[in-house]
């Protein structure tokens, strides 16, 4: 059996109808796994499902629409996954906000608590709600999708990176309290991908030509740059790896 093998896996994916999470669902799936498709609306989430159906099998995917800002959705999306799959091997928490651009210094109370609830307390959750049906069974592979912003600082997105350092510190945090139940957690830290996310980035000319510079790969990202690292993270080839993230950003951050 190969290492990256993901057969009888469960995985939910958040954030998977688009981008970076659909890239790492429809990879998880070529792998064996049977992924759970979740955003907030229903009908793209049915529309990805279908689509990862058509090549892998019936049942391979489902879908489940909930939003990460309500606890009570993602408490949904946990049990609606239990009862259809009765088991959750892998949690990719992807799903993230940033509705401010500029300083910090002008950024409303409002503002600043939708990313970090977004972006960290519904991680949290998440994790919170998966665990105990992965301590039982003593396995489990959570991935926390931060981000390349996570380590530097930005006179534009600052709250956004805020918000990913802190992901990086739940991952080492959790992984000190679960190992111990064979659960893993890691963080993957993504530069810029070309998604709906950093559109107004890669869309620029100017921007995108910039920032290619900058990349010693000299290209900007595809979704599916990140999705083979979510496979290995997932597997058995990362069975003594925890606490960790990995940066995938073409060289940029050196």
């Amino acid at each position: 059996m190969s290492l990256f093998d993901l057969s009888g896996k469960v995985a939910i994916v958040t954030g998977s109808s688009r981008g970076i999470g659909r890239a790492i669902a429809e990879e998880l799936a070529a792998q064996g796994a049977r992924v759970v498709i979740s955003s907030r609306n229903q009908d793209a989430c049915d529309a990805v499902a279908d689509a990862i159906n058509q090549r892998h099998g019936d049942l391979t995917a489902i879908a489940i629409a909930a939003s990460i800002s309500s606890k009570e959705a993602l408490e949904s999306l946990v049990a609606t996954t239990m009862r259809e799959f009765g088991r959750i091997d892998v949690l990719v928490c992807n799903a993230a906000t940033n509705p401010y651009f500029g300083s910090l210094d002008g950024i409303a109370d409002e503002q600043f608590r939708k990313i970090l609830d977004n972006n960290v307390l519904s991680n949290h959750w998440l994790i919170q709600q998966v665990l105990p049906q992965m301590k039982a069974r003593k396995d489990g592979a959570i991935i926390v999708i931060s981000s390349i912003g996570g380590l530097r600082g930005s006179d534009t997105i600052g709250a956004y990176n805020i918000s990913k350092a802190a992901d990086f510190q739940l991952v080492r945090n959790y992984a000190v309290e679960i190992g111990r139940h064979n659960i893993r957690i890691n963080a993957i830290a993504p530069g810029v991908v070309k998604t709906d996310f950093a559109r107004a980035l890669w869309e620029d000319q100017v921007a995108s030509t910039a920032l290619e510079k900058q990349t010693p790969l000299r290209r900007l990202g595809e979704p599916r740059d990140i999705a083979g690292a979510a496979v290995f993270l997932a597997s058995e080839a990362a069975a003594w790896m925890t606490g960790n993230a990995i940066v995938i950003d073409g060289g940029m951050t050196i």
